[in-house]
C-alpha cells in the first residue's frame, strides 16, 4: 500500500529528502505562503512542532505560490522569513505546485487520499493533511482550521 514515505521532496537548502526519513512519525503536511492572510498560522504550527516533536511528530511545510502569488520569494527568502518572523524549526521544503499538471507527486497522492469538501484540488494556502505513523493520510483540514485546533486529533494518534 502506498504511503507518504514513498515520496521524495527537495528541502529549502536544495537537498533531496526521502520522506521515509519521517517513517514512524505523525506528520502534519501543510502548503504555506509568506504573504497570506493565514500566514500567522506559522506560529501555531511551530507551537505544535515544539510540543509534540519529542513524542514523534513533525510539521512539514511546502511553500506554494499558486494562490494569489502569496509566496513570491526564493528559497533563501522563504527560510529567512520563516526563521525571523516565526522561529520555524520544522522542515521546510522547496516551493512547489500543489494543483495542476506540475503538482508535486506527494500532493497528487495527498489529494487522491483525502478529497476536500469541493473536490480534491487544494483551494488555498495552509491546507493541512494529517498523516499517521504508517504514512497513511487520516484527515484533511481547510486553511481556516487553526493549528491549535488539531491538538486533540494529533494527541490521539500519538
Amino acid at each position: 500500500m502506498p504511503s507518504v514515505y514513498d515520496f521524495t521532496a527537495t528541502s529549502l537548502a536544495g537537498e533531496e529528502i526521502p520522506l521515509k526519513r519521517f517513517e514512524g512519525q505523525i506528520l502534519l503536511i501543510v502548503n504555506t505562503a509568506s504573504q497570506c492572510g493565514f500566514t500567522p498560522q506559522y506560529k501555531g504550527l511551530q507551537e505544535l512542532q515544539q510540543e509534540f516533536a519529542p513524542r514523534g511528530f513533525s510539521v512539514l511545510g511546502f511553500p506554494c505560490n499558486q494562490f494569489g502569488h502569496q509566496e513570491p520569494g526564493d528559497a533563501r527568502e522563504i527560510e529567512q522569513f520563516c526563521t525571523t518572523n516565526y522561529a520555524v524549526t520544522f522542515p521546510m521544503f522547496a516551493k512547489i505546485d500543489v494543483n495542476g499538471s506540475n503538482a508535486h507527486p506527494l500532493y497528487q497522492y495527498l489529494k487522491d487520499e483525502k478529497s476536500g469538501l469541493l473536490g480534491s484540488a487544494i483551494k488555498w494556502n495552509f491546507t493541512k493533511f494529517l498523516v499517521d505513523r504508517t504514512g497513511q493520510v487520516v484527515a484533511r483540514h481547510a486553511p481556516t482550521a487553526r493549528p491549535e485546533g488539531l491538538t486533540k486529533e494529533i494527541e490521539a494518534l500519538l
